[in-house]
């Protein structure tokens, strides 16, 4: 058997990002500490509308989040998975898709892990997995946790308030 290689190279694709946060940025996590069940998952305020926004201008969309209640034994893997599921469908009605989502199981009262937030590890594993431009891309959140894990990362970071509209943030985006 012969085989041959291609000698024509596609060319590398950079593409640009925006990590989010999920609870108190893409959804609401107000009268709850952990969100694990789809009938606590209610979307905050112009999350959805700047999700298809930054999506329609070529950003790729991320997930980064801590969910030490698995640790903690409050809820299980398979509890996030239900809730990132019924999170993608919803988005999925209005165009958007996400690319890829990011968790830590993990609670440092637990035992220590090098993924969980305000470390860069799921930012830096997201840039290597996707070709990402740091330099093109943000992260929004809404803890200093967040803010620190886009800055370790080498990402713009967003700091909106919790719960809140994001808009302003999205608009600063596509400003720039």
């Amino acid at each position: 058997m012969k085989s041959e290689q291609n000698t024509t190279e596609s060319p590398i694709t950079i593409s640009k990002a925006v990590f989010f946060d999920r609870d108190g940025t893409i959804n609401s996590d107000e009268g709850h500490y952990y969100i694990y069940k789809t009938e606590d998952f209610i979307f905050n305020p112009g999350i959805i509308d700047g999700m298809k926004r930054l999506q329609d201008a070529g950003y790729l969309l991320f997930v980064i989040t801590n969910q030490g209640g698995v640790a903690k034994g409050i809820y299980t893997e398979e509890d996030i998975n239900k809730v990132h599921t019924y999170m993608c469908k919803e988005l999925e009605k209005h165009g958007i898709q996400i690319t890829q989502i990011y968790y830590c199981p993990h609670h440092e009262s637990i035992k220590t892990c090098i993924c969980r937030k305000p470390s860069p590890y799921m930012v830096n594993q997201a840039v290597e997995e996707y070709n990402i431009d740091k330099h093109s891309s943000w992260f929004i959140g809404d803890s200093s946790r967040d803010i620190e894990c886009a800055e370790a990362a080498g990402i713009k970071p967003i700091r909106i308030r919790k719960n809140q509209d994001i808009t302003p943030a999205i608009d600063r985006i596509l400003l720039k």
